[in-house]
């Protein structure tokens, strides 16, 4: 692991493959452990070569402050394109995890030239927050039992993997891994500020990002080839917002993950390397996205 400024700001990332391969990069929700060791592995090993980042207030990148951050969701998005062009191997297959695919999507829209093609993992078409009518909300009774957890001392790492493996069982992720990467990211905090370590491990950052305007009607506006990923058991975005982006984004395959929740499980990252891999080329696995949304 190693930063790379870009935007004017470091970026924590790790890259995997050979430094001449075709570039996929991995946007974090929000820092670069969101996604799968196993997964990146795989891509590498498919001749690509990937590089999975921190966003800004989260692991090696830039830390200011996550409770009132002074940047928006446009800057994430530049970010993400200034790190193609500091790597130098643009045009790039860009893929962000639940948070981060709010980014990914803005950033196609607002640099397409960077970007050959987007994979989109867990997320929804607008913004943290009130959702659109037509879109699923959080399932509330999940979300009743995840917050009747109390906050752990976020200077007490045990504490922390603890919380984030409760977490897991109530989201229906596996709490074992959940805990393991919990630790693994509170090891790589910068500091024992409690507001950086809870930025690194729930991302709060973002629901006090300026995120406008709006940019799910922008959609229709891309024109590189699309994947998006689902977990049929997601409770906090329920699969009709990933059916909603793939209806929208024109050519789009949607791949629903019949075990997954909001995580890439073990059993589900074969699946998912190569539909990546193969994106663009006809993607095994996926559909189009059906016409009427999941509730």
């Amino acid at each position: 692991m190693t930063t790379v400024n870009a935007n004017g700001i470091d970026l924590g990332i790790e890259s995997f493959g050979h430094e001449d391969a075709p570039l996929v990069l991995l946007v974090g929700g929000t820092t670069m452990l969101s996604w799968p060791d196993a997964l990146c592995r795989g891509l590498a090993a498919g001749g690509r070569r990937v590089v999975r980042y921190d966003l800004r207030d989260s692991g090696e990148s830039t830390t200011t402050y996550p409770e009132a951050p002074a940047y928006t969701l446009h800057d994430l998005a530049a970010d993400a394109a200034a790190l193609v062009d500091a790597l130098g191997g643009g045009p790039a297959h860009l893929a962000g995890i639940g948070v981060g695919g709010m980014v990914a999507q803005v950033a196609v829209l607002d640099h397409p030239g960077a970007f050959s093609a987007l994979t989109l993992v867990g997320t929804r078409p607008v913004a943290p927050g009130p959702t659109d009518d037509d879109l699923p909300d959080h399932d509330q009774a999940t979300m009743g039992r995840l917050f009747a957890h109390p906050m752990p001392d976020w200077a007490d790492r045990e504490a922390v993997a603890e919380f984030a493996a409760a977490g897991a069982d109530v989201l229906g992720n596996d709490p074992a891994a959940a805990r393991a990467v919990a630790a693994r990211i509170w090891d790589r905090t910068p500091g024992t500020a409690p507001a950086v370590h809870m930025a690194n491990q729930i991302g709060l950052v973002f629901s006090r990002l300026d995120c406008t305007p709006r940019w799910r009607e922008r959609l229709a506006e891309i024109d590189i080839p699309t994947l998006v990923v689902h977990g049929l058991r997601d409770p906090f975005f329920p699969l009709g917002n990933g059916e909603a982006i793939a209806r929208a984004i024109p050519g789009a395959a949607l791949l629903v993950l019949k075990e997954a929740a909001t995580a890439i499980p073990d059993t589900a990252v074969g699946e998912v390397t190569e539909a990546m891999l193969t994106l663009g080329q006809g993607v095994a696995g996926a559909e189009r996205p059906r016409a009427g949304g999941t509730d």
